[in-house]
């Protein structure tokens, strides 16, 4: 069985950390490319940075920009570190998704509560090592 995408939610991009750095990638996204600053981003300890929308007001499509360098707090492993560059999709139903992964033996993390209560993202690697982050339809 394949998992059924909904929608793609973001794209995951690593800045060094500081909040110059913040400060410039929203210059660059906000700025020049007309992208808007999301400001219900919730604190995220481990993960400092800021979330853009692609559109004016439309939250399903965005920028995710991330503080890391290197390994960063948020990461159990070099791999499964969730600053790494992604894209997010939103899908059907997680837990069939996370089944279907299983029974094609890919490996894949979870990660729960990372962005606020009750929040769970599934991640794993594309053939190339792209990673890839599944949460569950809104």
């Amino acid at each position: 069985m394949a998992i059924r995408i909904v929608e793609l939610l973001h794209a995951g991009l690593r800045v060094p950390m500081g909040e110059a750095q913040v400060e410039k990638a929203l210059g660059f996204y906000v700025g020049l490319l007309g992208m808007q600053r999301d400001g219900e981003r919730p604190h995220i300890p481990t993960i400092p940075g800021a979330w853009v929308n692609v559109k004016t007001g439309d939250r399903g499509r965005q920028l995710h920009i991330m503080c890391a360098e290197g390994k960063s707090a948020a990461a159990r492993t070099a791999t499964e570190d969730p600053t790494r560059a992604h894209l997010a999709f939103s899908v059907a139903d997680l837990d069939e998704a996370q089944a279907t992964l299983a029974e094609r033996g890919i490996k894949h993390w979870v990660y729960e509560s990372l962005v606020g209560s009750g929040s769970r993202q599934v991640f794993f690697e594309d053939p190339f090592g792209n990673m890839i982050e599944l949460q569950q339809q809104r």
